[in-house]
């Protein structure tokens, strides 16, 4: 029988990801703490044999300021709102490196074992919001490469920023060699929105779904052999809150029944959050993490279930289709 999969995909953004509706004064401290998580993150996941994908921003690829500017793409998004715009924000700042460049830790990433990096986008780009185009959207994705082939890493893998694509931006991924996309869980409150179409009750969904079964297990079978697949998100793993820290034991009760689910039956489960998301209540976080981590370990010595990146789960559905 097909062993369950499961995997982890982290959004690896630094401030980028929060710049539009957080600041450095309240929000810094989760920024600068990555440096520490990330690392910590690395150890967990090569003491459980964890394989994940790093969705990273092409911006941190790069040492400052000075080698983003001439690294730039051909074109760029012309957002309705300026605080999506990254570029306004790089004209005025001075980009202190602790809070927007990561190739140090990168470069960990890259020599620990299991791990790939992909793509997060370049500039953290918002493909639903008004006034962007697939050809913006091209120009940013080539940027990104390039950026990571300086660094001898080829991009095959993305995750898209926001949970935001169509599939105009899955062709364009695709046609620029990208094989993998990390799509959305399969239930309408997950459905790719821009944040304008967002809604106070899709968020209180979501949330619910956290705690309690709303809307299913949301593991998926490998997919079949594609130019690009999708393999979709089972759950967010949400930080520790202290005013709703009296129902960890059901957070940890959703993912787990799920991932046994996904074991019994042959499934992906894929597990994702924000290195940032750990920045504070370290302690509490890195404490649940192990707890769900040493639940796939369990599973794993029952042989119910194997450990694989994103695009460990591509080539898993080149050896499926060659057996059949």
């Amino acid at each position: 029988m097909q062993k369950g999969i499961f995997t982890i995909s982290l959004d690896f953004e630094l401030f980028w990801g929060v710049r539009d509706h957080r600041t450095i004064g309240n929000y810094g401290e989760n920024i600068k703490n990555v440096h520490l998580v990330v690392p910590r993150l690395l150890q967990l996941f090569e003491k459980y044999s964890i394989h994940s994908s790093w969705a990273t921003i092409g911006f941190l690829f790069l040492n400052n300021r000075e080698e983003l500017l001439s690294n730039l793409p051909a074109s760029f998004p012309e957002y309705v709102k300026p605080e999506y715009d990254p570029y306004n924000y790089i004209r005025q700042n001075e980009l202190e490196p602790v809070y927007h460049f990561a190739l140090p830790l990168i470069e960990q990433i890259k020599n620990t074992p299991g791990q790939e990096i992909c793509t997060h986008t370049f500039s953290h780009f918002y493909a639903l919001e008004k006034n962007t185009s697939v050809d913006q959207f091209t120009a940013d994705i080539k940027a990104a490469i390039k950026a990571a082939m300086k660094n001898n890493i080829k991009i095959l893998s993305i995750v898209f920023p926001r949970n935001q694509y169509s599939d105009v931006h899955i062709k364009a991924c695709r046609d620029l060699g990208i094989q993998v996309y990390r799509g959305n869980e399969e239930a309408g409150a997950y459905r790719p929105v821009s944040r304008e179409d967002e809604n106070v009750f899709r968020r209180a969904l979501r949330l619910a779904d956290t705690y309690i079964n709303i809307t299913g297990h949301h593991c998926h079978e490998i997919p079949k052999q594609n130019e690009i697949i999708n393999v979709p998100a089972s759950r967010f793993l949400r930080p520790h809150n202290k005013k709703l820290k009296f129902l960890d034991s059901l957070k940890f009760n959703r993912i787990k029944n799920s991932m046994k689910y996904a074991a019994d039956k042959g499934l992906i489960y894929q597990l994702w959050w924000h290195p940032h998301n750990f920045g504070s209540n370290m302690e509490q976080n890195f404490i649940f993490l192990e707890d769900i981590l040493k639940v796939y370990y369990h599973l794993n010595l029952m042989n119910k279930m194997v450990s694989q990146n994103l695009n460990e789960i591509f080539s898993q559905t080149l050896l499926k289709h060659e057996k059949n």
